[in-house]
Parts: C-alpha cells; structure tokens; sequence
C-alpha cells in the first residue's frame, strides 16, 4: 500500500569513509527537515554552505564524470550521489538533508547501501503532518537509446525490473523484479554491491577515477571468475545492485512513483535520461501526480517562467478554481543576505510580496491555455503590512484567495505564514498578458 505521509528522520546521524572516486576522507551527516523541503545537499566546507537539491534540474552529463550520477548548482558540484539516494528512498523517508564536508559522499566499506541504511534506521523514522505525492504512471512511457531501454507501466505499486546481459560468464543474463518496499529494499536491494570488470579497472584509474576503489568495497569480476575471491551475497546479486543504482537515480524525481518500471542494460546516464522523460511525459498526459493539488520545484518551473535566483517558490501545496498555497524555504545561502543587514540578515519584504505575487501567479497561469505564451504582471499592490521579520533557515507558507478576476485583470489577498505567525499581508492586483506583444 502507498504511503500517504511525508517521513523524515527522528535524528541525525553521521557516517565517515573515503569517497569511492576522489579518494578523500569524507563525513555525510543525515539531517531531519520540515515537511516539502524534499532532499536537500549541502556543502557544508564551502562559505555559506551552498545547497543543492536532489532534483533533475540539478543532474549533469559529463564525460569527466562517468559511471556515477553528479549534482551541480552555481559552480558547485557534488558527485556520486545514487546510494546515498538510494539509502533514503529505500527506506521511505522524503525530507532529509544530507549535509558533506567533500566533493562526494564517502562510500560503504562493502560497496553497497547497507552501511547508510543501518545508521539512517538507528536514527529512527517518523511521519509528518502533510501528504505524499506520488508521481503516477497513467500511460506506459518508455525510453531508448542503442541497446538500452526504460519502460514505466502503470501499476498499483511500485515495482522495478531489471535485466542485465554481459559477455562475462560470471555474470551473464541476469533478471530480478521486486516490489519496492522498505521490507523488500533491506531484505532483497540493500545490501547489494557494486562491481566493476577486471578489464575495466585500468582505464577507470587512467581516467583519474576509483581513487578510493579496493577489493573491499567493490565487486571485481574478471575472465575467470570474482578477483577478489568474495563470496556472493545473492546468486543474482549484480542484477539487485543495478537496481539499487535505479532506485537512487528515480529519487531524482523528488517523490515516489506509482508504476512498474522496467529497465534493460541501463546505467546510470540512461536512468536519468528516463527521469528527464517521465517529466516530460506530465504535460503529454501520460504521466500525473497522486496529489494533484502539490507540485514540487520541476513543476513549478513548467508553470512560471522566473528561474534562479529570481524563482521564489519552491513548491505547490495546494489549488483550486480560487485558492493557491505555496512555500518558499529561504536558506542562509540566499544571495541577498551577503548584502540586506549582513550582521542581523532578514528577508527583504519586497522579496516576499514578490513570492506571494509569483505562488498567484502560479494559481492565474495554470487556469490559461498556452501558458508558454503569457506572463503575468503586477499592476498594484494594496494595504501591505509587515508583521514579524523571515530569517535565514525559515519556510514561508503562501496562502491567496482569488477575490475577483475579470478579462485576464485579478485581485488576490494574500498572507505569509512562519511556523504558524503571520510574518506579512497585503492585496495583489495582477494582469495576464500576451508574451510577445509585452516583450516586442
């Protein structure tokens, strides 16, 4: 059965290895977060220990970064990120925040997840008070590329199966299809290792890769057999940690899928490459959301046309014909603190009546057609009052109501809540209009 709330973490905990690729020292500390604030990574050796979400928008292609998913966001990168994922999502928690002093997590000893699932459960899990979306698969959608294919199916659950074919007789064909809950990700997925091929080791190493790789945390398969003489966890087990790589790749979409994907010869390049996809498969109907009144950041984004640094919701709550609710988690990282009262930072007020015109925003575009082709405008803003100061590590919760709207012209009253306060107030007068014929 589908989970129906969001999960956290009861506390945080630590886990110190060597990063798998880099080589170095590295601590990731698991972190609870509120609710809708979805899986967040932070750089906590930098200045201002700058964020980045664990989203689609966030994921680059490189050839100097094969073989592993890497995040990146205002120059800042953070590789190697799929079992920390996948340690997350395995075990149904939605908001964390995975905080690192390195470039990339540090890796398992034993080149699975378990070692992050283990301190992750001891943390302990809890439920929180707002609903889980689900993104769900209506329409099969697939994906293809050379040899390698992705399919999403609908299905009451989630299920993942995978097929994987090498010339290498140690592995072989191998095919593995499970149902993915957090009793079959400890017990089946988990403790699945990662491999890599004799004849592959070399050049990975050329490339300036697997600085941390040893016979220990990995799987080292050559023409004759396992190198390192390790005994297999399952008769299956390099099939199961494909999937486990899946698993942490689909966490990329920022909430749970409803469906039953199925995989054949994918890697972890393709994976997000289907991710890219399923996204796409939103506005071509193939795909919806569990919720339909919550939309996280990719969402957003296909609704308003503001990007970073001026995008200034983070997610959709709630709608209706006449009502919109959004949040925007305003981090210490925000660009406007280095400046607006460095020594006592607040949120500048005009930012947040901004916020609150742009979550209307949100409620004008998606009630229009050819949305692509419209803005929307302030035309006036009315008896805003300013009642308790945003400060850095605050979520805002935005909450207009239509009040009247008539040939594109509307009126909203809108509100801005922190932890309950109301922080501001005011009445927004805004304006649909034509894209080209305001931009020309």
């Amino acid at each position: 059965m589908l989970r129906k709330r969001q999960r956290t973490l009861r506390s945080a905990c630590s886990y110190h290895g060597v990063g798998i690729h880099t080589g170095q020292e590295s601590t990731v500390t698991f972190r609870p977060a509120p609710p809708d604030s979805g899986i967040v990574f932070v750089r906590a050796d930098l200045p201002s220990a700058p964020t980045i979400p664990a989203s689609i928008s966030h994921v680059v292609l490189r050839a100097d970064t094969p073989r592993r998913t890497t995040l990146a966001r205002d120059g800042v990168q953070i590789s190697t990120v799929e079992h920390v994922l996948a340690a997350i999502v395995g075990l149904g928690l939605d908001n964390v925040i995975v905080e690192l002093d390195s470039d990339e997590p540090a890796e398992p000893t034993d080149g699975s997840c378990k070692p992050f699932v283990d301190i992750l459960s001891e943390a302990g899990v809890v439920e929180q008070d707002a609903k889980l979306q689900h993104l769900e698969i209506v329409e099969p959608v697939s994906h293809h590329e050379g040899g390698v294919s992705l399919f999403a199916a609908p299905y009451d659950g989630f299920r993942i199966s995978f097929t994987i074919d090498y010339s290498n007789p140690t592995i072989g064909t191998q095919y593995a299809s499970f149902d993915i809950t957090e009793e079959t990700f400890l017990k089946e997925i988990a403790s699945a290792r990662t491999f890599a091929l004799q004849q592959d080791v070399e050049g990975l190493k050329s490339q300036g890769l697997i600085r941390g790789g040893s016979l220990e945390n990995a799987i080292v398969v050559g023409d004759d057999g396992i190198v390192n003489k390790s005994r297999l966890r399952f008769p299956d087990e390099f099939v199961r940690h494909k999937i486990l790589d899946l698993l942490g790749d689909l966490a990329l979409l920022g909430m749970p899928i409803q469906g039953h994907v199925y995989a054949s010869k994918s890697g972890h390049a393709s994976n997000v490459r289907f991710v890219e996809r399923l996204r796409r498969s939103i506005q071509e109907g193939k795909v919806r959301y569990s919720e339909t009144s919550s939309w996280d950041i990719d969402s957003v984004q296909q609704i308003l046309p503001h990007r970073y640094p001026f995008l200034l919701v983070d997610r959709i709550l709630e709608l209706d014909s006449r009502r919109v609710v959004g949040v925007k988690n305003f981090t210490a990282d925000e660009w406007f603190f280095v400046g607006h009262f460095p020594n006592h930072p607040i949120v500048p007020g005009v930012l947040i009546i901004e916020a609150m015109g742009q979550v209307g925003g949100f409620l004008l575009l998606s009630r229009v057609p050819d949305r692509d082709q419209k803005l929307v405008y302030f035309m006036g803003i009315d008896n805003v009052r300013f009642r308790k100061p945003v400060r850095p590590g605050d979520t805002v919760r935005f909450e207009l109501e239509l009040l009247r709207l008539r040939r594109g012209t509307c009126k909203m009253q809108g509100a801005a809540y922190v932890r309950g306060d109301l922080v501001a107030e005011g009445e927004l007068w805004s304006q649909v209009v034509d894209r080209e014929r305001r931009d020309s």
